[in-house]
């Protein structure tokens, strides 16, 4: 498959390449297949998230409405999440970067499919649940949200996409129980909606019928209305921040309170001896 553009990632020496898997010709769809390889692992880094922004906004405004695919060059790893220390030493990461490629797709124009053909943890589960829908390795890779395992909590856009898209008991098992979903365990949960490869993800496509379906020039402003909830929490970080600020504070509150409790308990359980 010939390149239709590539855009570089500076901080490692990657890139995202764009294909057209289907073809060119009056008689093929437009599928653009964004292939992001920024080694090791597909951080997602400023670098990283400013070259996604970019490849997505070229196929708007340069090319015909279709379809878009994101995949891995990697072959582990379609992402393997956050790196933290970038994180904690780049002001504004979250609403400056991550939030806004996660508002980027899940408001993007036409339908947007995540291809998954390795492991995906933390933000790279994120990242794949902000695509419209989702095709998982079947034979290896895990989605897992594993920052319970290492003491991260999620803030509002990091749960709230998870909430919308998924089950209860399956959003629960994401969260408070770090699952690790391998493709058909995936597929069961209703996390992605096939198991399979490139051939697979096209089908799925096709069988679908979205091809066409951002012709009428509404498709990103219905994910708008349907995402409304996930939207504000995006859009709303300073109020996400006092929301948990005041969460906090009568968190605290009620933990003093508990803990006299359990003191007077244990002053009367004592002179009752």
């Amino acid at each position: 498959m010939a390149a239709l553009f590539t855009v570089p990632i500076a901080s490692t020496g990657g890139s995202i390449v764009c294909t057209n898997p289907t073809g060119q010709g009056p008689d093929k769809q437009n599928v653009y297949l964004l292939t992001f390889t920024s080694p090791k692992d597909n951080r997602l880094t400023p670098s990283f998230i400013d070259a996604m922004i970019l490849a997505l906004d070229i196929i708007e405004h340069r090319y015909p409405k279709g379809v878009v695919i994101t995949t891995s060059g990697i072959t582990k790893f379609y992402s393997n999440g956050l790196d933290l220390d970038v994180v904690a030493s780049t002001e504004g990461f979250l609403d400056k970067w991550l939030w806004q490629l996660f508002r980027r797709l899940l408001t993007f124009p036409m339908p947007t499919v995540c291809l998954l053909n390795g492991h995906a943890f933390a933000g790279g589960f994120m990242l794949a649940m902000y695509h419209d829908y989702r095709v998982q390795n079947p034979e290896k890779g895990f989605l897992c949200i594993n920052e319970l395992e290492f003491g991260v909590p999620l803030q509002t856009p990091m749960m709230s996409i998870f909430r919308e898209k998924l089950v209860p008991t399956t959003f629960r098992n994401v969260v408070l129980e770090a699952r690790r979903f391998g493709g058909k365990d995936s597929l069961q949960a209703g996390i992605v909606d096939a198991l399979g490869g490139l051939d697979e993800t096209l089908a799925l496509i096709r069988d679908r019928k979205i091809l066409n379906k951002a012709d009428t020039g509404i498709y990103g402003v219905m994910k708008e209305e349907m995402y409304s909830r996930v939207l504000n929490g995006i859009d709303d970080h300073n109020g996400n921040l006092a929301w948990r600020d005041r969460v906090e504070e009568k968190k605290g509150d009620l933990l003093q309170k508990s803990s006299r409790a359990v003191e007077e308990w244990e002053k009367n359980s004592k002179a009752k001896l």
